[in-house]
């Protein structure tokens, strides 16, 4: 199956070389481009890209609040993989918050740029390595007072509970698999367990949902 790909980004050249290293590919198709927010979020109206490259700063309507937009919108199912020369931490709570799927920096190698937009496209979410550990200690952050309640966590069945708090170590399916004894399909099954229970979009959601609720303090993934 073709995926189909859009590019966002007010530079004319990073749309094209993006445009350039995915279109390469014989499983991709990029299917069109916007130099703003604004237009990025009609176009993904209008062509329903599976997967949209998302820059941030950007005149007329940034990248974070076109996310918001484009992720709220239950018509159509994009992913967006928010690409930035800024990894400020600001930018990553906010465009996780906003519904993006993935958060790469611009100076990502391009096979990892190919592998991301893949990963989104499966429904799965991707944080640059060098992120993630700041992100997850920013929604550990919260006190007892400040913890939110996550409609369906108590749904979750005990084995269910467990995979989010592997998913919160950042581990992948199949390293879940080996930390709780059972197979990669199972592990499968109960991630979509969680994500539908909780009402979440993907992984990083979950993960989200996970410290935000306190199932996950500081240090625990360590």
């Amino acid at each position: 199956m073709t995926l189909r790909v859009a590019v966002v980004d007010d530079q004319a050249l990073m749309r094209t070389g993006f445009a350039m290293i995915l279109g390469a590919e014989e499983d991709i198709d990029v299917v069109g481009d916007a130099e703003n927010g604004r237009l990025a979020v009609e176009m993904c109206q209008r062509l329903r890209p599976d997967v949209v490259l998302m820059d941030i700063r950007m005149p007329d309507m940034d990248g974070i609040e076109a996310t918001r937009l484009i992720t709220a919108d239950e018509s159509y199912d994009t992913k967006v993989l928010i690409l930035t020369t800024f990894d400020l931490d600001e930018y990553v709570f906010s465009a996780v918050q906003a519904g993006a799927s993935g958060f790469l920096l611009k100076d990502t190698p391009a096979d990892e740029l190919i592998f991301a937009v893949r990963v989104l496209a499966e429904g799965n979410a991707l944080i640059a390595p060098s992120i993630t550990k700041r992100l997850i200690h920013e929604f550990a952050k919260p006190s007892a007072a400040d913890l939110v309640e996550v409609p369906g966590l108590a749904d979750l069945t005990e084995r269910e509970t467990e995979v989010l708090q592997e998913l919160a170590a950042g581990k992948s399916n199949q390293e879940i698999a080996e930390s709780l004894f059972v197979s990669e399909t199972t592990v499968k099954t109960h991630v979509s367990h969680v994500l539908m229970k909780l009402n979440v979009r993907d992984r990083v959601q979950a993960v989200v949902a996970a410290y935000e609720s306190g199932v996950v303090r500081p240090g625990e993934t360590d």
